[in-house]
């Protein structure tokens, strides 16, 4: 079996790495503010989508992303944080599954992330924005892992907590399990799958007995 695990709101919370960063990113280039709320709600899309989901233009929104992620970089392990049953699931999951992760963030700043929690040797992938034309909700990420794994689609699992990594899911042609410890509501989960947990932990005991 192989499970692949995306990573805000599924393994971390990186909620006040992101906020400082993207205000940061919007004074500094003299945007207007916006809303904690207009931004979290944008979380699991790339930087890209989430600069022009606030209203900033197409064509400032690169030099936004790179000032976002410059500093982003110099906070993110400091003001990220595990979910609660995070390590257990991702150690319990590796008992009896190759296990990837596949996110939306930076390859590099991710792979730093889950290092800092001594966690990223339990990975055999990472698949982050930087590795794919088209990103989550497109399966591209999903398919991508799986042939880095050298996996099979029948045997694969994507955990994730918004309905993007569902549609990867579906997109890429493996199973899927939604979890509400992040930043889509169960309302929202439950119209794209009826295989819904409190979090990865309760998702990987599911898949022990699958296995």
């Amino acid at each position: 079996m192989t499970i692949l695990f995306d990573l805000d709101g599924t393994l971390i919370d990186s909620t006040e790495a992101i906020l400082e960063s993207f205000h940061r990113a919007l004074k500094i280039h003299g945007m207007a503010c916006v809303e904690d709320s207009d931004i979290t709600s944008l979380i699991g899309y790339p930087l890209e989508h989430m600069f022009q989901g606030v209203g900033v233009a197409e064509s400032e929104v690169d030099t936004l992303v790179n000032t976002y992620r410059d500093y982003y970089r110099t906070i993110a392990t400091q003001k990220t944080v595990l979910l609660p049953n995070a390590k257990e699931a991702v150690l319990q999951a590796k008992e009896f599954a190759t296990l990837g992760i596949v996110t939306t963030k930076t390859s590099l700043y991710s792979k730093e992330i889950m290092r800092h929690f001594g966690l990223m040797e339990y990975f055999d992938v990472l698949i982050g924005r930087e590795d794919v034309t088209y990103p989550k909700p497109n399966g591209e990420p999903i398919e991508k892992a799986i042939l880095a794994l050298g996996s099979k689609k029948e045997h694969t699992w994507m955990i994730g907590d918004t309905k993007l990594d569902i549609q990867a899911a579906e997109a890429a042609g493996v199973f899927s399990a939604g979890v509400t410890s992040g930043y889509d509501s169960l309302e929202t989960l439950k119209k794209h799958t009826d295989v819904i947990f409190s979090d990865a932990l309760e998702v990987v005991r599911f898949l022990s007995t699958k296995k």
